[in-house]
């Protein structure tokens, strides 16, 4: 494998996953009790778990399979709608971390925004996106429905803990 090879393969969308993993990685001890693992992992029903951790894990490996490329109209929305959603993100984050006791994050709706919120950075990938490194077109909405099926098991997973612990 070469230098070209190596790097045309490197630029993949993945790459837009790297500063939410790392979020993800350094912060989510300071989020309140009721997100450590051990308490939103804990009786979470198995084809729930198994759901959420497989869809999770399809969208990072597509991810690795689309070239990053920013150069149509649809793609440079695609960024803005990513760059928005991740500082919104981000921001839901930081509001159950500084005030974790205020009206907003102890409601389902605050409570559940990080959730719900990824909807938005997954969606601005999805139309990041235009191609695989393989022979098969490439469709939108095959990414965003995989990121919605995802979604979708990760609020009922944040929706079951929101409920037993309020």
């Amino acid at each position: 494998m070469n230098l070209d090879t190596i790097k045309k393969y490197s630029l993949s969308c993945f790459l837009l996953t790297l500063p939410i993993m790392a979020w993800n990685i350094a912060l989510t001890n300071k989020l309140p009790k009721d997100f450590q693992p051990d308490i939103f992992w804990k009786d979470i029903p198995a084809l729930l778990k198994y759901a959420e951790n497989i869809s999770r894990t399809l969208i990072f490996m597509l991810t690795l399979l689309m070239p990053l490329s920013i150069s149509t109209f649809k793609q440079k929305r695609g960024l803005i709608l990513y760059v928005g959603g991740t500082i919104l993100y981000f921001v839901s984050w930081l509001v159950l971390i500084y005030f974790p006791d205020s009206r907003w994050s102890s409601n389902v709706f605050g409570f559940m925004a990080p959730a719900y919120t990824p909807l938005l950075w997954l969606t601005g990938i999805g139309m990041i996106g235009n191609s695989f490194y393989f022979n098969l077109p490439y469709r939108r909405w095959f990414f965003i429905l995989t990121a919605i099926i995802f979604l979708l098991f990760h609020n009922l997973h944040t929706m079951a803990i929101y409920f037993r612990t309020h």
